[in-house]
């Protein structure tokens, strides 16, 4: 699966919302950018952490995605996120990595970096490779 076909699934207009872009996706690892705005922030004008989650779970989830045999899908049954730095504005790096790629679950370590390297958030999301009802 490349760029393109990813973000032309039917459901994932959650690219566009968000302004996610990838950047790089492999079996190794996924990249990922997205800016923060006013629409990312909580009242008081910063990143929202639930935002900062919708990223890192987006980047776990596509990388998983790959390493999925036909048929078969992968969604998140447990996500963590430690929340490091606030960040108001500029631009999100999220880099994910593959900790465990088995048959049944996959564990995904995703962290956002600002445009300095500083970490904003780290993330471990689990999911799990269930096979896709077919009509």
């Amino acid at each position: 699966m490349n760029f393109e076909e990813l973000r032309h699934l039917p459901t994932f207009a959650l690219l566009d919302v968000f302004q996610i872009e990838f950047v790089e996706l492999t079996l190794e690892r996924v990249v990922a950018t997205m800016p923060v705005q006013a629409i990312h922030h909580q009242p008081w004008g910063y990143l929202h952490g639930g935002v900062s989650v919708v990223l890192c779970e987006t980047v776990a989830g596509a990388g998983a995605l790959l390493h999925c045999p036909p048929g078969k899908a992968a969604f998140g049954v447990e996500i963590n996120a430690n929340h490091i730095r606030p960040k108001q504005s500029g631009m999100l790096r999220a880099v994910g990595l593959p900790l465990h790629s088995g048959r049944s679950t996959m564990v995904w370590e995703v962290k956002l970096y600002d445009e300095q390297e500083k970490l904003i958030c780290a993330s471990r999301c689990t999911l799990a490779v269930v096979a896709l009802e077919q009509d």
